[in-house]
């Protein structure tokens, strides 16, 4: 789990500092936003794997930017987990039928919020548990790091299998290369985007023998997608 990135969204800076603190002790990535809209602009700049979310913020509740996040279609699989007061069952309530993934009243130990985390990248990330991603005749083991075609092994570079994984954890969407750079490279890596195409046309290369070439597809305008279904 550790060098996933966490955005927390916490106006009272005493409490966002203790979050981050414990949170980079435990080897996660940690950035911060004290209202709603910086944590759009944070989200738009480097799309966090996990927000941690106040329910009670000065421009928007963190219910409304839950809901908000979990209705476009751009960041609706990203998980949230509310931090609030409110500890009354028809909050928490309101919060996960909101979308949230978890809810932790205040006040927490450091060790109940890693734990809650940990479940809820564990729940929510296809590897995570490291379970195998099949689509079509690819097979994707991310405890051995290996790609099966058929029953033939699929060499590739660490690049093109970061990108071949993210692919399949997210069919049929597509990505624009500078999303692509945010998510397979990381925000904080300087990379063209024309690296992204050279990095493209070397996975079809590798997936040609097993005539899986196909499964990565160019949308015109747009970037890059990953289906089984015909362009």
């Amino acid at each position: 789990m550790t060098g996933k990135q966490i955005l927390i969204v916490e106006d009272e800076k005493p409490i966002r500092d203790m979050i981050a603190f414990g949170l980079r002790r435990a080897g996660f990535t940690v950035s911060e936003a004290e209202d709603c809209s910086e944590a759009r602009s944070r989200i738009a700049d480097s799309r966090p794997d996990l927000l941690l979310v106040d329910w009670m913020l000065p421009d928007q509740s963190g219910l409304e930017l839950t809901r908000a996040i979990k209705r476009n279609k751009e960041t609706q699989d990203l998980p949230v987990i509310l931090l609030t007061a409110r500890a009354e069952e028809q909050d928490k309530v309101a919060g996960l039928e909101g979308g949230a993934d978890d809810y932790v009243t205040k006040p927490f130990s450091p060790r109940e919020l890693l734990a809650r985390i940990q479940a809820v990248l564990r729940r929510t990330s296809p590897t995570a548990a490291g379970e195998a991603i099949e689509a079509g005749a690819l097979k994707l083991d991310p405890v051995s790091h290996r790609v099966i075609a058929g029953e033939q092994t699929v060499s590739l570079g660490p690049t093109e299998y970061r990108l071949l994984q993210f692919f399949m954890e997210h069919p049929d969407r597509v990505y624009a290369r500078s999303q692509l750079l945010d998510r397979v490279w990381g925000g904080n890596v300087y990379v063209e985007e024309r690296t992204v195409d050279v990095h493209i046309r070397r996975l079809r290369k590798a997936l040609e023998p097993f005539a899986c070439d196909s499964l990565v597809q160019t949308v015109r305008g747009s970037g890059y997608r990953f289906s089984t279904r015909p362009e």
